[in-house]
């Protein structure tokens, strides 16, 4: 599935729900930023190699939270006008430039 189709899945629960209406750039930006202070939490306390080995569950969590993630950054997108794939791919492009 590339990110057109998940980008349609999305905006058809988001419509279904009726939740446009809270998907201001800005709330999506701030509800994307909990999301990660989620994901961070996972690997709060532990050590490098605890976090590169994470138990099932807890790397289970992790993957639910990191698509939580993007998805808003899905819906961010959308509601500022920007094309995902073009927006990763001139920042990888930049830093292609800057570190190679």
């Amino acid at each position: 599935m590339n990110l057109v189709e998940l980008t349609e899945r999305l905006h058809a629960i988001r419509d279904r729900n009726d939740w446009r209406q809270f998907h201001s750039p800005k709330n999506l930006a701030m509800a994307a930023s909990v999301e990660m202070a989620e994901l961070v939490e996972i690997f709060q306390w532990l050590t490098e190699d605890q976090s590169r080995q994470l138990p099932a569950d807890k790397l289970a969590h992790a993957g639910q939270e990191i698509g939580d993630i993007v998805l808003y950054l899905l819906l961010l997108c959308g509601e500022l006008g920007l094309d995902m794939n073009e927006v990763v791919r001139s920042k990888l492009a930049d830093s292609e430039r800057r570190f190679s």
